[in-house]
């Protein structure tokens, strides 16, 4: 990897880092938020939702106008927008106004399709795997200084200040970006799909709304019901007219090769195992004995804190295993192992150290199951698709990322065991998740990655050799 390479990798590093850090540190503070606005913890809940919400339709977006106007260009608009954003969600006067700030940092998604697509245009393929490794694993070290310092601010200076601090930290950013980063790519001299782009934005949103009020107003409630429709029809719609259109904002043909295909729906299926992992062990640590750990937000973020390292040192590892034996034994490895970690979270979670020992053997499967994915992508597709290609990607490993927390907390509704106080004579009872809705939790898990496997096996592997591939059949 040359000096550049270096350079412009480290820059994106930071940048995924960066949005990682901030998004996790607001899930600590949603508690404190709903108190100070006096609302609902299901209006609360859309302070995350909206950002995954718009962050899922704008990655497919983002990734095609950086084929068309330069990735440069696309990364910055992306980042000017969640800094915007960013700004005023700390002076948010109202919920409302919070929400509105939250969704439109979901703008900022974009930087993740495009410098995916930023790296494999500056650097050789046989470095591509690893940095990708490095940028998948920066997510998880983002997640656990979000997960650590969002506790640590929120307690001790109030959630206002976690977006001051994150305002600077993305000024900064957009600065560096602004002077340091050159354009890369080839463009590509298209108009835009403004019918296409309508139909996969509106189709989408509505259905990521279905799910995410599922658990609030029911998932056979009539409005709900009606949202679901509008969004699968607007979706089904999309796909004849994408194969109509002279120059389509998703050009299907590439979407049907297989390793795209293959790529595509195991984000779908592992990010919803990868979710549910998450919500398990957040909810269970929290909950008092005998239901859980009894641990306090900050302690339990700290049990996924050691998973997080672990999987920002595999990353590069699985990363360069990637281009020297191919996607494929590292899907299935990857499978196996999670499949493992599983296990061990139903039957080893007695202390903190047996869950956080859980955590890593999962964490390592789950990275080494997105790695490839990314790879993938990259390496089927011509260098004038990547972007809207790895955008696709994003999109469908959000809406996965947005099944998950549904399955888990629904599960965690339908399996609750009494819990018995007695105050000041009184008999108070309350019922939280039992041992058998993280049990349930978990095995739902085992059975969406074996389902990940049967994908994965369908891989055609490829190993890459300096500078071209070697496909194996």
């Amino acid at each position: 990897m040359d000096k550049r390479g270096r350079e412009v990798l480290l820059l994106l590093v930071w940048g995924d880092l960066l949005i990682n850090y901030v998004e996790t540190m607001v899930v600590p503070a949603i508690p404190t938020i709903q108190s100070d606005f006096s609302v609902s913890s299901t209006l609360a809940s859309w302070i995350t939702s909206a950002f995954i919400i718009v962050g899922a339709v704008v990655s497919p977006i983002f990734g095609k106008l950086a084929d068309m106007y330069g990735r440069k260009r696309m990364y910055l608009i992306s980042l000017g927008g969640y800094l915007v954003a960013v700004a005023l969600a700390g002076f948010s006067p109202s919920i409302y106004a919070l929400i509105t700030a939250r969704a439109i940092q979901g703008i900022g998604y974009g930087i993740f399709p495009v410098g995916l697509a930023i790296i494999t245009d500056v650097l050789p393929p046989q470095d591509v795997a690893t940095a990708q490794g490095l940028l998948s694993g920066s997510v998880g070290i983002g997640t656990a200084l979000g997960l650590i310092v969002g506790s640590y601010i929120d307690q001790n200076f109030g959630w206002q200040y976690a977006f001051h601090t994150a305002f600077i930290l993305s000024l900064l950013f957009f600065l560096l970006i602004l002077t340091k980063l050159r354009d890369t790519g080839v463009r590509v001299k298209e108009s835009i799909d403004y019918v296409g782009t309508t139909l996969l934005t509106l189709g989408m949103i509505l259905i990521l709304v279905y799910i995410t009020e599922g658990p609030s107003l029911g998932w056979l409630n009539a409005e709900n019901l009606v949202l679901l429709t509008l969004g699968l029809l607007l979706v089904l719609v999309f796909i004849p007219v994408e194969l109509r259109v002279r120059e389509p904002l998703v050009d299907m043909n590439l979407m049907r090769i297989r390793n795209v295909m293959v790529a595509n729906l195991v984000g779908v299926v592992s990010s919803i195992a990868l979710m549910i992992m998450y919500f398990g062990i957040i909810y269970y640590a929290q909950l008092p004995p005998p239901f859980g750990l009894g641990l306090d937000i900050f302690s339990a973020g700290l049990t996924l804190a050691p998973a997080t390292v672990v999987m920002f040192v595999v990353g590069p590892i699985v990363g360069k295993l990637t281009g020297d034996a191919g996607p494929k034994p590292l899907l299935v490895f990857g499978s196996l192992t999670s499949i493992l970690g599983f296990i061990l979270l139903m039957v080893n979670r007695g202390t903190s150290q047996a869950l956080v020992e859980d955590v890593i053997v999962a964490g390592t499967g789950m990275i080494s199951i997105i790695i490839p994915l990314i790879n993938m992508i990259a390496v089927s597709l011509p260098e004038t698709a990547r972007g809207i290609g790895l955008g696709v990607n994003t999109l469908l490993r959000n809406l996965g990322a947005s099944i998950g927390p549904v399955l888990a907390t629904s599960i965690m509704s339908s399996y609750k065991d009494p819990y018995v106080l007695m105050i000041d004579n009184q008999i108070l009872i309350s019922f939280y998740p039992g041992r058998e809705a993280f049990n349930v939790m978990f095995q739902v898990a085992v059975l969406v990655i074996l389902v990940n496997l049967g994908i994965s096996l369908l891989t055609r592997n490829y190993k890459l050799k300096g500078k071209g591939r070697n496909i194996i059949l």
